[in-house]
């Protein structure tokens, strides 16, 4: 075990928390990762590697999908020890979905993109047979080639098929407006029952797309995020109810660079409030501890209610219970480990992944 310097953003104290980083048997970059329970995890990275957990991260079971050692699976997620879904995210036919039943031992290819303009940024299931993949935007014609562009949105009702939204239902991208696939988090739903979705925009525009019906209908909305080049925008978007949601990003290209990276909405998308936090970084992923949403939290702030963010970034990540100042929890210089992607435990805490297969939870 590599222990981890825990550093409060602003003061000089030192936090000591319990914290660990796991041996994940790879080196691939994992930008993947989708904790069924504490014990339950699953991962996915480069040359179509995935991995699973089933004893809470002390072993990992590092494996490759046959005839996919070409694909980037920037996507998982799973509903079991066994159950799994990945998505892959490249030009064309190197964007696919699959999905397995048997815990990796069989690996069913559900759908390839058959358009070269075609690429993969998130997946989310409300749950293991009604799920949804966005894309970067195509033009919205039958050529392929014209149009206006539009995001593309593939959804499932029955776990193995996949079909279109009718672009046409969806409001035009802002030319030079795109999704990045850093993280599998600029897709954002509710529970199972909840129809609210939402996606978030970089490049040109920094936007957040809302829609109430589970994609029949949207409006779209502006925020303050830092846009421009391709490289700027939201990487990632969380909601912990209906009105409350998170937006982070950044330019990746350079990490360094502070804000405006991070906003809080109270208004489901609407309207977004920039976060006081200073200094900011390029932040790949965001994340509502599961444990701190409660019924008494939904009516109250982020500055108000007892709320945990998980927030990734290359070198560190944040432990942030707003309004205080984050802790920030970076790994030891010249360890190798960074991080891009977190999902939440259901009982709480988190796990992150990241390059050269880096795995770290916090409780």
């Amino acid at each position: 075990m590599r222990s981890l310097l825990i550093l409060l953003v602003a003061g000089s104290a030192f936090a000591q928390l319990s914290r660990q980083t796991q041996s994940s048997n790879t080196t691939e970059d994992l930008r993947g990762v989708s904790a069924v329970s504490q014990q339950i995890v699953w991962a996915s990275g480069t040359h179509g590697t995935y991995l699973r957990t089933t004893d809470g991260g002390r072993t990992w079971i590092a494996a490759q999908v046959p005839n996919a050692s070409s694909l980037d699976f920037r996507g998982v997620v799973a509903f079991s020890a066994d159950e799994a879904f990945l998505m892959s995210s490249g030009l064309g036919d190197q964007s696919r979905i699959y999905h397995t039943s048997d815990a990796g031992q069989h690996w069913q290819l559900q759908f390839t993109s058959t358009n070269p303009k075609a690429f993969f940024d998130s997946m989310v299931f409300w749950d293991s047979t009604h799920g949804i993949v966005l894309g970067d935007p195509m033009p919205d014609s039958s050529s392929q080639t014209s149009g206006p562009l539009r995001f593309q949105l593939l959804v499932t009702s029955d776990g193995q098929s996949w079909t279109p939204i009718p672009s046409a239902q969806l409001p035009p991208a802002v030319d030079g407006e795109g999704a990045f696939a850093a993280s599998n988090t600029c897709l954002a739903i509710l529970s199972h029952d909840d129809p609210n979705l939402w996606f978030a925009t970089g490049g040109k525009s920094a936007r957040v797309f809302h829609s109430p019906d589970r994609g029949r209908t949207w409006q779209v909305f502006d925020t303050p995020i830092v846009h421009g080049p391709e490289s700027a925008g939201i990487f990632s978007i969380a909601f912990r109810d209906s009105l409350h949601g998170v937006i982070a990003g950044g330019d990746y290209k350079h990490p360094d660079r502070d804000g405006p990276n991070l906003a809080f909405t109270k208004d489901g998308g609407k309207t977004w409030t920039l976060s006081k936090i200073f200094p900011q970084s390029y932040f790949s992923a965001v994340a509502y501890d599961k444990k701190s949403i409660t019924p008494a939290a939904a009516a109250l702030d982020e500055d108000q209610a007892d709320l945990r963010l998980f927030i990734a970034a290359p070198k560190f990540f944040f432990d942030f219970r707003p309004p205080q100042n984050p802790t920030r929890i970076s790994a030891l210089r010249k360890s190798g480990i960074g991080f891009n992607a977190v999902s939440a435990y259901p009982g709480g805490g988190a796990i992150f992944v990241g390059p050269k297969g880096s795995i770290a939870t916090i409780p």
